[in-house]
């Protein structure tokens, strides 16, 4: 209860944060100050290349953090409990009452799992949202380009942090 609570507040802290962005020159100006030299530096070198970059970066920081901020046998023991409950309701896809009550059961696991991975949002909320903030400053200066000639920054990240996350976890075997 007290991860849950601890990453409730965390997040409510990261929503003001990112709300009072332009309204507070110094969170502003000190984000710009630490990643206009760096992340900045790499885009401004390659615009896409330095992209992967960083994606590849901030999805390893956060595969670490998971790793190490959560309960890896109980999220695993999570996972093969729910992958047993979709074989189940394949089996189970001409009878309705067993579908209902296989359905039941998995639905009881997503709070479970959702508890467990909780505990990396404390560490890595806050600074995700102030990289995206300042994410969407630097692309709003350079003219919002697009990457590959059509997708956007953000979905350009969501992509390539997708891509990078599988790839991590199953190297560093993340649950």
């Amino acid at each position: 209860m007290k991860k849950m609570t601890i990453a409730w507040v965390v997040l409510l802290i990261s929503m003001l944060i990112a709300s009072a962005w332009d309204k507070t020159a110094w969170i502003k100006d000190g984000i710009h100050f630490l990643l206009d030299p760096t992340a900045g530096a790499l885009l401004d070198w390659q615009l896409t290349i330095g992209m992967i970059i960083i994606v590849f970066i901030l999805s390893l920081i956060i595969t670490i953090v998971q790793k190490y901020t959560s309960d890896q046998v109980a999220l695993k023991e999570l996972r093969d409990e729910q992958k047993k409950l979709q074989k189940e309701m394949k089996e189970a896809r001409n009878d309705p009452a067993k579908m209902a009550e296989l359905n039941k059961k998995n639905m009881e696991l997503f709070p479970k799992q959702f508890k467990l991975g909780m505990g990396s949002i404390a560490y890595t909320a806050i600074p995700f949202v102030l990289f995206f903030r300042w994410f969407n400053d630097y692309f709003t200066a350079i003219g919002t380009p697009k990457f590959f000639g059509f997708i956007g920054w953000f979905w350009f990240y969501f992509i390539f942090s997708l891509i990078f996350s599988m790839i991590l976890k199953k190297q560093m075997k993340v649950a």
